[in-house]
């Protein structure tokens, strides 16, 4: 395994899978390095990339819950 690799699945508190899964970790750690220039960088940080969540937002009415299956 790639020194690399463990070490960042290490630091992200993997010890277990790399310890049961190693070839489930390399192959993750691989997927997300060969995309990662693909996810893009916000031009403003402080940005938030979706509305801020509201409560109350998309909730049921109250009231009886539909009882189909």
């Amino acid at each position: 395994m790639d020194p690399i690799i463990a070490a960042l699945a290490r630091a992200a508190g993997l010890d277990k899978a790399l310890a049961s899964f190693p070839d489930d970790v390399t192959a993750a750690a691989e997927q997300a390095l060969n995309n990662a220039g693909v996810i893009k960088v916000p031009a403003d940080p402080a940005a938030e990339p979706w509305p801020p969540m509201q409560p109350g937002i998309g909730l049921l009415p109250a009231g009886p819950r539909d009882s189909r299956p």
